[in-house]
């Protein structure tokens, strides 16, 4: 027996409940389409029912199912999308012979709320979460959302929520428009809603058609203004994301030629956009990071993960306070401690700076900052470890500093804590090597500023217990963190992958390419800042450490030149004293520093690799592959070795771990575009001309030779 997706009750009040049940989340079928039009139509029929209220079961709808999205795209066929925008919503649900009323509880997003966008009112339990985030996935809202949401709560808001793909709470949807009654309970949502039905039915309330409505619409020439500026905004930004800008042409078509008009228009385009390149990648990067919470052996057994209530974090510098401004943002008890009261206070300003700057970017609300920053206790001896959960060490990169922590925690803190290091490339057995308690020992690399940042690589060591590492999933969702699990080896998953990147850029600047010239054309290609530029933000004796430590590791592929140390002998050490490869100055862009040209010709004269002396000749796409592909090429090594449980997890970690530009889907997804078979041909011939440390993988190799694509395993 078919199980029952939408289902209908009759309240003697004359008030139908037609309810969504395709749990877990309520997703839009082509069947749930098919029922909710079905109980509709029955709901009009019927001399019983005056109105309609539109629930979930449990929760309200999440919308479209995203597997639909996904057969559309490997099939390239349009017509697996369901005709909802205007048969069920304007026909069906706004335009009804009956009212409906929309209880929400749980989350409506995307499909799920252009599904409640259509009915006459809107009430939602506390705190339920709302959005339409189809931007994030290369798409705009296919329900009329572009054309609702603007008569709800304005254009400037509209494009504010729609640009972000921001989720608010149901509390700020109703000070903004969209909800119009938020309720403590789901008994009182059921109640309140159907008093709400039964006062449009009989007239007490309105009834209002969303698409109708123009109150909060401005005229056309202030609303055009306002879409212009936006545009402006969207085209500053060097990637290729065109649903951001159609997006905000279909709203002006809406304002322009009416709401019915706007919702055709945006039907075509969602259409459209769904086959587009940055769609297709954008579906890939979602399924890639739905996936990295599953791990074989460990999640799918019968182990039950233990709380992590109260953690210690060891060092406050800039990876310290921000791992401690994370956790207390997730309401976890925090014990900082430093060696000294000077650098405690110095650790808990940070933290305080750390939440005051969340503040003013309103993204935390006053009150919850005074009740993160409660949570917060700074210490500068070991006493109060004796009841902590875990411990996570973010001390300087030194080996032996490391071994006397995990030997001092040891002895302090309780049997069931786990030994967490925020190491970046030092492994994992040298830092516990002199403790008893080898099964307790995990990496726990986050990236920095630590709060902001959403990756979250979950290093596990031969001897890791399965239970810590399941336990340390579970505290990734609780800080709202992206896990990636590696295995432990020097750089781990993500540095690892990522460090021929800024070799690279050493390599291009000393064969005589200019290193702004090379940020620019990166910053082009979609990251966020040039790898010299990151060089000054991420710190020059941060980068030797790491030169040491992958030295050390892969000596036939580090390339070794003097580029930083004369930086730093030139008094320069990058944004920590405003002096770099760029000028650092307080509310101002960072500007090149011409100056440091000179630093850059004298490494050149000592490196002496440019080909007879003389600079080589570029174009703007070889210095992406030039930079990346040997990015591609480690990424190879690490899935070759098992370091990764698959290799989309290596796009994830790009993407949330590197900032690379998610509409090209990660750095493995974006491989593939390419062809193994050219990126290892480039490579090939870069390895005879310059080295080793383009020397393609085995795995490359074998990739190309046999044109499988890097993504399959």
């Amino acid at each position: 027996m078919a199980p029952i997706l939408v289902s209908m009750e009759i309240g003697k009040d004359g008030i139908a409940i037609i309810r969504i049940c395709n749990p877990p989340v309520n997703a839009l079928t082509f069947s749930v389409i098919g029922s909710l039009k079905e109980q509709y139509e029955e709901a009009v029929k019927r001399n019983d029912v005056k109105a309609i209220v539109l629930t979930g079961d449990d929760k309200f709808c999440v919308g479209l199912d995203i597997n639909i999205i996904q057969k559309v795209q490997k099939t390239g066929d349009t017509s697996f999308l369901p005709d909802a925008s205007v048969e069920l919503v304007i026909d069906t649900i706004e335009n009804g012979k009956k009212p409906s009323v929309a209880a929400i509880q749980g989350f409506a997003l995307g499909g799920g709320l252009e599904l409640a966008m259509g009915c006459s009112a809107r009430i939602a339990t506390s705190r339920a979460e709302l959005g339409l985030p189809e931007l994030k996935l290369g798409l705009i809202p296919g329900c009329g959302g572009t054309q609702r949401l603007p008569r709800l709560v304005g254009t400037s808001k509209a494009i504010e929520m729609l640009m972000s793909s921001k989720i608010i709470t149901s509390e700020e949807g109703k000070e903004f428009g969209i909800i119009d009654d938020v309720v403590s309970s789901h008994e009182d949502l059921l109640t309140v809603s159907r008093l709400w039905a039964l006062d449009i039915a009989e007239g007490r309330k309105p009834r209002t058609h969303t698409l109708q409505r123009t109150d909060k619409i401005k005229p056309i020439h202030e609303s055009s203004a306002i879409l212009e500026v936006q545009r402006q905004q969207v085209l500053k930004t060097p990637r290729s994301m065109p649903h951001y800008k159609v997006c905000l042409d279909v709203i002006e078509e809406g304002i322009v030629s009416g709401g019915y008009a706007g919702v055709l228009k945006e039907d075509k385009v969602f259409r459209e956009l769904v086959l587009s390149k940055s769609a297709k990648a954008l579906l890939h990067a979602y399924f890639a990071e739905r996936a990295t919470s599953k791990v074989p052996g460990i999640t799918d057994c019968k182990i039950k993960h233990r709380k992590i209530e109260k953690v210690a974090v060891i060092g406050g510098g800039l990876m310290g306070s921000g791992i401690a401004t994370a956790l207390i943002l997730s309401s976890i008890q925090v014990i900082l401690k430093e060696i000294n009261f000077d650098y405690l206070l110095k650790s808990l300003k940070s933290i305080e700076v750390n939440l005051h700057s969340l503040v003013k970017r309103g993204e935390l609300l006053e009150k919850k900052m005074k009740k993160a920053f409660s949570l917060l206790k700074g210490v500068v001896d070991y006493e109060e470890f004796t009841n902590v959960d875990m411990v996570i060490e973010a001390v300087n990169e030194e080996v032996l500093l490391k071994q006397s922590i995990f030997e001092e925690i040891e002895k302090i803190c309780p049997p069931h804590c786990i030994f967490a290091s925020n190491t970046s490339t030092i492994d994992l057995n040298v830092i516990g090597a002199r403790t008893k308690s080898q099964d307790r020992i995990v990496g726990t690399h986050l990236f920095s500023p630590a709060h902001v940042m959403p990756l979250l690589e979950i290093v596990q060591t031969e001897n890791t217990s399965k239970l810590v590492i399941l336990d340390v999933l579970k505290f990734a969702k609780i800080i709202q963190k992206i896990p990636i699990v590696v295995k432990n080896c020097t750089g781990f998953a993500v540095n690892r992958t990522f460090f021929p990147y800024m070799q690279g850029a050493e390599i291009l600047a000393n064969l005589g390419v200019d290193v702004f010239r090379v940020d620019r054309v990166i910053t082009e290609f979609g990251m966020r800042i040039g790898p010299f530029q990151l060089f000054d933000l991420s710190g020059y004796s941060i980068f030797l450490a790491s030169v040491k430590e992958f030295a050390a590791a892969f000596p036939d592929r580090t390339f070794q030149c003097p580029l930083v140390q004369l930086m730093m002998a030139n008094g320069r050490t990058g944004k920590k004293n405003g002096r770099g490869y760029y000028l650092y100055k307080k509310g101002k862009i960072p500007e090149p520093d011409l100056s440091v040209l000179k630093i850059v010709e004298e490494s050149r004269r000592l490196a002496s690799i440019m080909p007879g002396g003389e600079p080589i000749s570029v174009m703007d796409q070889e210095i992406v592959e030039m930079l990346f592909f040997p990015v591609v090429n480690e990424a190879c090594r690490v899935i070759e070795e098992g370091v990764v449980l698959r290799a989309s997890d290596l796009d994830v970690a790009s993407i949330h771990g590197m900032k690379f530009p998610s509409e090209r889907g990660g750095i493995m997804y974006w491989a593939d575009s390419i062809g193994a078979e050219y990126i290892y041909a480039r490579l090939k011939y870069w390895s005879k001309a310059y080295g080793n440390f383009f020397q393609p993988s085995q795995f490359l190799q074998e990739k190309a030779t046999k044109g499988i694509p890097l993504l399959e395993l």
